[in-house]
């Protein structure tokens, strides 16, 4: 994901593996309520939900999605307290039978390795040595059970640094948008509205968006990018919709 040319310093924190089956959140919600703690020295630019194979070799508990959040700070030194804070939210908060881990990197630190460690778990089973390896440079622990965690927490770091995969789940106000909202609302939040029909028009700032109420843009290019359809003269639908699962 791009981040910005700005005097700020940004950190891809993920979870994983923060659930079981019967746990009413799920591991978007619980990296989002861990976000809302923070101080005000760190601030919350987005969360991403970063989906992994459900394959029969490899355990998940639901949908086998792992987090990151991207966080911005004014100092570099905040890297560390965040990650204890983590992975002391997470020993206290994880349910009893979750295998929850933890990946921080500052968003310069996160090399290719890491990167093409989160493209290899989305296809075929890897390792926690794999993981540790990969997740070598920067921040990463396991917090209870198994700690299969910091697999997913690894690879979604990697993945938002990869900037082609992923959909936002968090990003400013994005969740108080009505059902319908025009294009050029939705361009203020840095979303790219983009048709994905065969015969593409362009959306334009005074069309409008039907999201049902569910707005989850791509990460494309680094960027967030909502996908739609044309739905008539100067009217959108939301490409993707929503898939029953725990709150996110």
């Amino acid at each position: 994901m791009q981040t910005g040319n700005d005097d700020r310093f940004v950190f891809y924190l993920g979870f994983d593996d923060t659930d079981t089956a019967t746990s009413p959140k799920g591991t978007g919600r619980t990296i989002r309520d861990f976000c809302a703690t923070l101080p005000g020295t760190v601030r919350l630019r987005a969360v991403l939900r970063h989906q992994l194979p459900k394959l029969p070799e490899i355990p998940y508990t639901s949908n086998n999605s792992s987090a990151c959040a991207v966080l911005e700070a004014d100092d570099p030194s905040l890297g560390r307290p965040i990650f204890e804070a983590a992975t002391a939210y997470l020993a206290q908060h994880a349910p009893e039978g979750s295998d929850p881990g933890v990946c921080l990197a500052a968003a310069a630190g996160v090399d290719a390795g890491l990167v093409d460690f989160g493209l290899s778990c989305n296809a075929a089973r890897v390792t926690q040595q794999a993981a540790m390896t990969a997740a070598s440079a920067v921040s990463l622990a396991g917090v209870g059970g198994s700690n299969d965690g910091i697999i997913g927490a690894a690879a979604a770091v990697g993945l938002t640094r990869h900037g082609w995969c992923g959909r936002f789940i968090e990003l400013g106000d994005m969740r108080r948008l009505p059902a319908t909202v025009p294009v050029s609302e939705l361009e203020r939040l840095g979303i790219r509205v983009v048709s994905v029909d065969r015969d593409p028009l362009v959306p334009l700032p005074g069309d409008s968006v039907t999201t049902g109420g569910w707005l989850r843009p791509s990460l494309w290019a680094g960027q967030p990018v909502l996908q739609v359809r044309a739905d008539g003269r100067g009217r959108w639908l939301a490409a993707l919709g929503k898939r029953d699962g725990k709150a996110a």
